[in-house]
């Protein structure tokens, strides 16, 4: 109806005066008023409860739930305890804060050693047996020292990887 010219809209006028013309004419026939859906209803007023009637009525609704089921409403759990910070938590706390305060001043950052005990190291050792136990694996005895290579191995290595290099390049590969 946005885009309608003048003549559409004088159209639109006529027709619903003849619309409600013939709506009058109905009514005294058949001796009342005849609504139509075309009319606007005004719609229900909707109330609104406050916070506290809403809690009211949730708690009376629990009530007449646990009255029926033959059940006591449950009591609201306790708070739960207040978790604390390990020593070594508000170590690494402070320690990240003065890192980053040093960094903002651009002074360097020491860096603390981090400590294990030979009690927590023993405790560490002595779960990781018991899962490779429970795993039908058998611990290492001792870590494995790391291998490295000798000079000589060094030397070699570099030897052939000088000769395909070379062979590389006669191809004419740039990668190999």
């Amino acid at each position: 109806m946005i885009n309608a010219t003048p003549s559409q809209l004088r159209k639109a006028a006529d027709i619903q005066e003849e619309i409600l013309e013939l709506q009058k004419e109905l009514g005294q026939l058949l001796g009342g008023e005849v609504s139509t859906p075309a009319q606007a209803t005004e719609a229900p007023k909707k109330y609104k409860f406050s916070a506290a009637s809403r809690a009211k009525m949730r708690a009376a609704q629990k009530a007449r739930w646990a009255k029926i089921k033959g059940t006591a409403p449950q009591p609201e759990p306790a708070p739960k305890k207040k978790r604390k910070f390990s020593a070594q938590a508000l170590a690494n706390i402070r320690a990240g804060v003065a890192k980053r305060m040093a960094a903002q001043e651009g002074k360097p950052v020491k860096r603390a050693k981090w400590k294990l005990s030979a009690e927590g190291l023993a405790n560490i050792r002595a779960g990781v047996a018991k899962r490779m136990a429970a795993q039908g694996k058998a611990p290492a005895a001792k870590p494995t020292r790391k291998r490295t290579m000798s000079p000589a191995a060094k030397k070699k290595m570099a030897v052939l990887m000088k000769a395909r290099w070379a062979k590389a390049k006669k191809a004419g590969k740039s990668r190999l």
